[in-house]
């Protein structure tokens, strides 16, 4: 079973305030983006949004410009439905909706914000956590920043019937590479629906500005 497949069945089988990564209100993900002091023109793009309802405090904190990108489709018509029976149709109209696998997306435009809560981790290939790399060197646009969660360095080791790779903020930070400057770092404590503790870091990137020339004086 490849991702795509993986996730649609997930989806289509389980209800989603049963999932593990279920939050009724995404606390901390608000908390870091509100710190950031975004303009409601920024560009967000929410990785593996899914049927998460970070996109619907994006909307009411009015923000205009969102994208949510997920490998389940069936996840985003979840979310899409949602946010148009309490925002409206327009609203959820609005909303850039993307089914794609963020190893394989090209993203066409750049983003003054990359939210990811948990699909890094899942990444346990070296060449899927390249090709993530390279697609958020072409998406998050100098200055902007990156907000990722993954499991921690003592959280759980699979997650969905799936290995996960764990981090402490350092080693989440670097694997983002030199062009981002880690400027803010916090560990959480989710309690699933079933009630299960798991560990989270969470990271808050800046992406450094192109580096001009410069100009030799003699």
């Amino acid at each position: 079973m490849d991702r795509v497949e993986h996730w649609e069945h997930v989806y289509a089988t389980r209800q989603v305030a049963e999932v593990s990564w279920y939050e009724r209100r995404p606390a901390t993900s608000l908390s870091l983006v509100e710190a950031l002091d975004l303009p409601r023109d920024a560009g967000i793009v929410d990785i593996g949004g899914g049927a998460s309802a970070l996109v619907d405090e994006l909307v009411a904190a009015g923000f205009r410009d969102l994208t949510v990108l997920d490998v389940s489709s069936t996840a985003l018509e979840l979310a899409r439905a949602r946010l148009a029976a309490s925002s409206g149709a327009e609203a959820a109209a609005a909303v850039h909706w993307v089914a794609a696998d963020v190893c394989r997306w090209e993203p066409g435009r750049r983003f003054d914000l990359w939210h990811d809560r948990a699909v890094f981790h899942f990444l346990v290939d070296p060449a899927d956590r390249a090709r993530y790399r390279s697609t958020v060197g072409a998406a998050v646009a100098p200055g902007g920043h990156v907000v990722m969660a993954t499991f921690a360095a003592d959280g759980p080791t699979t997650c969905s019937g799936l290995p996960v790779a764990r981090y402490d903020a350092t080693e989440l930070a670097s694997e983002l590479g030199p062009a981002f400057d880690l400027a803010e770092s916090r560990r959480e404590l989710h309690t699933t629906p079933a009630g299960t503790a798991q560990s989270f870091t969470w990271v808050v990137l800046r992406r450094r500005h192109d580096r001009t020339r410069r100009v030799s004086r003699r």
